[in-house]
């Protein structure tokens, strides 16, 4: 019998020339983010992906 492998379901969030996000669903059930900035990806645990929103948020606000 094959071990089972599964692959992570991947959703894109939002897409751009330059910059990407998309999430993946974990086979553990662990979701995480990436955020491609040209040719650096940044990589999120949930949490932390809710903490750079909140950041980013913030500093979309500021005047």
């Amino acid at each position: 019998m094959a071990t089972e492998n599964p692959e992570p379901k991947i959703t894109t969030l939002v897409e751009t020339q330059n910059y990407g996000v998309w999430s993946a669903e974990e086979p553990d059930g662990e979701t995480t983010y990436q955020l491609e900035l040209n040719n650096i990806t940044v990589h999120f645990f949930e949490e932390e992906w809710q903490e750079f929103l909140e950041v980013v948020n913030a500093l979309a606000t500021k005047k």
